[in-house]
């Protein structure tokens, strides 16, 4: 089916010809090429990737990103569908470095997805990124060389590089997940995956339209589609588990505004590292119920009015932690929504009376009129978690009750294999030729969330274990990108060729992500957080939820102590 891109791995393979060092005229190299010599190769050319790569720089150490896409962006290269923009609010989701804020200047509080791929170009004005990043390749394997102390990577291309050092910077995101639905290939309309989304953009005007999935991409695009269809279209979203989305609060900017605020910014970036998630603000001190009903009331509209992840970050200490108080936040949420939808069926299935899973359990979403568009005659919430879907046909969708939906343009929001899935499927195989992935078959062991024993000179950022999916991205990263700069430079200037984790510490490393995942509503709720979104994969927390302060003494205390925790050789 030309139209459903089914590639699963990290990357698309109908890339672009672009500017990437050294390729042939279709992109392929003859694989025999001698391979390139390297201290550190990073995998991903996202915000980690540049800031590794700017970093490694400028300690001397000869670097190179490697990426299946055509151009700098990581996931913000993929993210073309409808609506998608980020939900981290401004400044912050964005490299701290001086010399790229500078004369950069956003339109909004929370940018779309064009912007971010301005933004980029961007940083590679100012970087100098591209010059040594490889384009239109996918590393396919990894291979550790005990002999050597060095990592061969192979591409899809033929083109390897060798290495002391290799980074994933791939992002939780990765690797798309499709449902196993029958007949999926036999849609004669128009079908794509959310990461798969053409450039050019998809017609729905006047279309039957269904988008199945309400993670926060499904919720983008409905809301993006049910402005685009008109009045002659129809478009249905097929839910499973309702969304509990929270309200933007758009803010646009002017250039006046950010050169003022730019001088805050440095203070504003260091404030990250004070506040649990990365964010400029934090869940308070006050418990809820020392607040009389009316107080609480008034907090609650105030964090609503001020909009983005306020109301479920910045609100009261025990809010995500007792089941009680997060009631209070869901009854909150939810009569504020039906305020808006005024078909009580739609109601009840976009805000039930009772909570579907604890409030901030599973990843919200920021909107800006989704749930207004559910008052028009044309727009539908499907229920599929009591009549899921049974199977795909030429014309459309067909329910297990029988109910068939005719359908002209369909959008898979499934998700993605998170935090793990675009790791494991590069085949890593480190000391004795052992493969990651049948390490990692029954469970994730991630040292520090940073990298994994047996593997030496193998390092994640944004990956398992580490904050990752509970913190602003470009917070951990550069967090991450700095400690482990720190050590090849210690590595360097003691000889060290080899740095591996010890056993025993990574196992402690473990218990202690699944501590600290008990302690709050996330740890008890089936999600993506914990893999519990794709069949077969082990459920357990894959996110480390002691928070970014905790993160950096952490980290610190390990480098102070000589690297406790690793193996140096």
């Amino acid at each position: 089916m030309p139209t459903l891109l089914r590639d699963m791995g990290d990357c698309h393979n109908d890339v672009k010809l672009t500017n990437g060092i050294g390729h042939t005229q279709n992109g392929h190299h003859d694989g025999n090429e001698p391979e390139e010599l390297l201290d550190v190769v990073v995998v991903g050319a996202g915000f980690a990737g540049c800031y590794l790569l700017y970093k490694l720089r400028q300690q001397g150490f000869k670097t190179k990103i490697v990426d299946a896409a055509s151009d700098l962006g990581g996931i913000w290269h993929w993210n073309t569908y409808p609506g998608a923009r980020v939900d981290s609010q401004y400044p912050i989701y964005a490299l701290s470095l001086p010399e790229v804020y500078e004369d950069w200047n956003w339109s909004s509080h929370y940018p779309d997805h064009v912007e971010l791929r301005q933004y980029f170009a961007h940083v590679d004005k100012k970087l100098q990124i591209k010059k040594d990043t490889v384009f239109n390749s996918k590393v396919i394997s990894a291979d550790f060389d005990e002999t050597r102390n060095q990592w061969l990577l192979t591409c899809d291309t033929g083109r390897k590089f060798r290495a002391t050092h290799f980074i994933a910077s791939l992002g939780f995101a990765a690797k798309r997940y499709f449902g196993e639905w029958e007949g999926l290939d036999s849609f004669k309309g128009v079908i794509h995956h959310s990461s798969f989304w053409p450039h050019e953009g998809v017609h729905v005007k006047g279309k039957r339209c269904a988008v199945i999935g309400t993670g926060a991409t499904g919720v983008q695009i409905t809301q993006e589609w049910a402005r685009e269809i008109g009045d002659e279209g129809d478009l249905k979203m097929f839910q499973r588990t309702p969304n509990l989305a929270c309200p933007m609060r758009q803010v646009f900017l002017t250039a006046e505004e950010q050169e003022k605020d730019k001088k805050n910014y440095p203070e504003l970036f260091n404030q990250r590292w004070v506040n649990y998630n990365g964010f400029l603000y934090q869940f308070r001190a006050e418990k809820m119920f020392d607040a009389s009903p009316e107080e609480r009331q008034e907090m609650f509209n105030m964090l609503w009015n001020m909009g983005g992840f306020r109301f479920l970050m910045n609100n009261y200490y025990d809010m995500t932690r007792e089941l009680s108080a997060n009631r209070e936040a869901y009854n909150f949420w939810r009569d504020k929504v039906r305020e808006r939808v005024h078909d009580t069926k739609k109601a009840a299935l976009l805000a039930p009376w009772d909570p579907p899973h604890p409030f901030g359990a599973k990843r919200l979403s920021l909107e800006q009129d989704f749930y207004d568009h559910f008052n028009k005659a044309n727009v539908h919430v499907v229920d599929m978690k009591s009549n899921p879907i049974a199977r795909f046909t030429s014309e459309g969708i067909v329910q297990t009750d029988g109910t068939e939906h005719a359908l002209d343009v369909i959008a898979l929001a499934t998700g993605f294999d998170s935090i793990t899935g675009g790791i494991k499927d590069i085949a890593i195989r480190g000391r004795d030729g052992a493969l990651l992935t049948e390490k990692w078959k029954t469970g994730t062991w991630a040292y520090l969330g940073l990298t994994t024993a047996g593997f030496p000179n193998f390092w994640f950022t944004y990956g398992p274990h580490a904050p990752t999916a509970f913190s602003n991205g470009p917070s951990c990263v550069e967090l991450q990108g700095d400690w482990l700069v720190d050590l090849f430079v210690a590595m360097r200037d003691k000889g060290y060729t080899r740095a591996d984790a010890d056993v025993a510490a990574e196992n402690d490393w473990r218990a202690l992500v699944k501590e600290l995942s008990l302690k709050g509503v996330r740890g008890h709720t089936d999600s993506w957080y914990n893999g519990a979104n794709i069949p077969g994969k082990p459920r357990e927390p894959l996110n480390y939820a002691g928070g970014i302060p905790m993160y950096i003494k952490t980290l610190e205390e390990c480098k102070s102590e000589g690297y406790k925790g690793f193996i140096m050789q």
